[in-house]
């Protein structure tokens, strides 16, 4: 069951995405994503690339995040990210659009965000080309944002990058954190 773990939505329930589309993320790695940014989730904003069921943002929305901007290519994500915010009451606090994240990172930055959530399918390389395409394009990341990737630990590799750089990684079981920030 996927559900909110704390904050003003704590215990609703999240639907899932029909299918095996998306991979859920566990309550156990996320109460360990949120116990590392702590305070730091009040007031940000934030961007979930490959936004699946919404959970990350919407668990980012019940601690205070101010505002989430979710993003998937296909329609029974979007579906169920619009469900769920319905469900806890955030709509007004977030933008849900659906289409290429590729495309959009590429695109010159039309806000900028505390955190941008890297969540793609796995095995398919689309963590370090989307990781590519944030270096590559750094407005999207505020001065002090992090960029926070989500994968399986046999997917991780480095990835040469000119204006981010890794600070940390966390693994709990079959999921790796890794955190980066801008350079300098």
């Amino acid at each position: 069951m996927l559900r909110v773990i704390a904050g003003k939505a704590k215990g609703r329930k999240l639907k899932t995405v029909p299918g095996d589309t998306t991979r859920p993320v566990t309550d156990m790695v996320k109460e360990a994503l949120f116990n590392i940014l702590a305070g730091d989730v009040v007031d940000s904003r934030w961007w979930d690339v490959f936004a699946g069921t919404g959970a990350i943002g919407i668990e980012a929305l019940s601690r205070e995040a101010a505002f989430i901007r979710f993003t998937d290519l296909n329609r029974l994500p979007i579906e169920t990210i619009k469900d769920n915010l319905t469900t806890c009451g955030f709509n007004k606090l977030a933008d849900v659009r659906r289409g290429d994240a590729f495309g959009m990172l590429k695109a010159p930055p039309d806000a900028q965000f505390e955190y941008i959530y890297i969540a793609p399918p796995q095995y398919k390389g689309m963590w370090s080309e989307t990781l590519l395409l944030v270096d590559a394009n750094p407005g999207w990341i505020s001065e002090t944002g992090e960029v926070i990737v989500q994968i399986h630990p046999r997917e991780y590799k480095d990835v040469p990058l000119t204006n981010l750089q890794k600070f940390e990684e966390r693994k709990y079981g079959s999921t790796l954190l890794l955190f980066y920030e801008k350079t300098g």
